[in-house]
């Protein structure tokens, strides 16, 4: 059925008071004229009974003395001995002759639908011996009327019914669903203009308030993924903006003057480079955007197995460096709940940080603290100053700290990037002292038993 939920209920509630109105109808109209089928019979034994009472034999003849009903209008009254009528009223012939058959049966009743007259006779008892038979008569035309009065009444008035009940329907359906047509309009004009508006209408405790509180929730994830939308755009572009802007910078400064095979090689080495910082940084803002949207993976990762990994991947740079890696086994194997390329995106920067400012050598450490599991990075540089401290996760932001002479001009995201990772995941990162090496400490919530 199509149309709004208004008509459906409407038309549902009519049709259903219609058929139910129909019944009753039906079935008082059934019950009236049966109950006055049972008057008239009642009054014609009544009839018959009062004329037996006045009917006597004397000398083998019946007499009749004056009855109760020969002074009523509609007395109808046949007395029959011998298959003659000894009385009989002023009717037509054909009445009589329905009569005069039903006295020769001696008892029983039959409509005559000419004259719309009901007979009833009775046979007259007599020391045992049927003497004779009385056949009495009613018209059946008053009550006929008073049924099809009834019915008449009675469709008029269900009609009326159904009419009140209409309109009282839409009535009431009306002022039940306005609130639902306003809260809708309104959460779909706050969708789209005013994020922050909600129908606070509390604890839910009946259809509407439980609409309110699944509108108001339905806002809030609406308007916490635009927000994650538009800080993940305003986070990309403030994030690719230094490696675009560094490889479009050397690029331009090659382009001004011709320079020997070395030199474009130089140049082309160091775009390689800030171009494998931008796929970092985009294939990490990408891994915080499905972990903010998505709930805890479910994937279990052995911890060591993962830092084993990040280091694999740094030794090149801490050759180039010249600097070693020397980590720590724990005792027992540590699972985290992220997966293993979530893991490494957040070790692989802080490592390479580290090698970048190490002197001579990287000590990594793996550890369970309560219910988070943690990987210590430190080397043997500079460390983090006071300042430092305090800009060391602002993007783009290197610190002042000297570093390898082998090492390329940083972009500064490593950490920022590190920590929103580990962020999104349920984990941080976090810097420790300054002076007498750097230390990075990265937590990540452990995978129960």
């Amino acid at each position: 059925m199509r149309g709004t939920i208004r008509q459906r209920l409407t038309i549902s509630v009519v049709a259903v008071t219609a058929v139910m109105l129909a019944l009753l109808v039906l079935g008082f109209n059934l019950s009236l004229r049966s109950s006055l089928d049972g008057d008239v019979d009642r009054l014609l034994a009544a009839r018959a009974q009062a004329t037996l009472d006045n009917v006597d034999l004397e000398g083998g003849r019946l007499d009749v003395s004056e009855g109760a009903d020969d002074g009523a209008e509609d007395a109808l009254v046949w007395i029959y001995a011998d298959g003659k009528p000894l009385e009989k009223p002023q009717v037509t012939s054909r009445l009589d002759q329905v009569a005069a058959s039903l006295a020769t049966e001696g008892v029983g009743e039959r409509d005559d639908p000419d004259s719309d007259t009901r007979l009833f006779a009775r046979p007259i008892i007599r020391d045992g011996q049927a003497v004779g038979t009385v056949v009495t008569g009613v018209s059946l035309d008053p009550y006929e009327r008073t049924a099809d009065r009834a019915a008449v009444a009675s469709v008029a008035l269900a009609l009326i019914m159904l009419v009140l009940i209409t309109i009282t329907t839409l009535m009431v359906v009306g002022r039940a669903l306005k609130p639902v047509s306003e809260m809708t309009e309104e959460a779909a004009n706050w969708s789209e203009h005013d994020l922050d508006r909600r129908f606070n209408e509390g604890e839910p405790t009946d259809e509407l308030t439980r609409l309110a509180a699944t509108f108001d929730t339905m806002l809030d994830r609406m308007a916490y993924m635009v927000r994650h939308e538009r800080n993940f755009s305003a986070e990309l572009s403030h994030e690719l903006r230094t490696p675009l802007s560094a490889i479009s910078a050397e690029a331009e400064i090659t382009l001004r003057k011709d320079r020997s095979t070395g030199d474009y090689r130089e140049s082309l080495v160091r775009i390689a480079e800030r171009s494998k910082e931008l796929t970092r940084i985009l294939e990490t803002l990408l891994d915080v955007a499905r972990a903010e949207g998505t709930a805890t993976s479910e994937e279990a990762t052995y911890l060591v197995d993962a830092v084993e990994s990040a280091v694999i991947g740094a030794r090149p740079l801490a050759r180039q460096y010249g600097v070693t890696i020397d980590l720590a086994r724990p005792e027992s194997e540590l699972k985290v709940r992220i997966s293993s390329d979530s893991l490494r995106r957040m070790i692989s920067p802080v490592l390479e940080n580290a090698i970048t400012y190490a002197a001579s050598e990287v000590a990594i450490s793996v550890g369970r603290t309560g219910r988070l599991a943690e990987v210590l990075i430190g080397d043997d540089g500079p460390g983090f100053s006071p300042e430092d401290l305090e800009i060391a996760f602002e993007p783009g932001t290197r610190g002042s700290a000297p570093r390898n002479e082998a090492a390329l001009p940083g972009t500064g995201l490593g950490l920022a990037l590190a920590r929103r990772l580990a962020r999104a995941n349920g984990g941080d990162v976090e810097v420790r002292g300054s002076g007498g090496g750097g230390a990075v400490r990265l937590v990540v919530p452990a995978a129960t038993a």
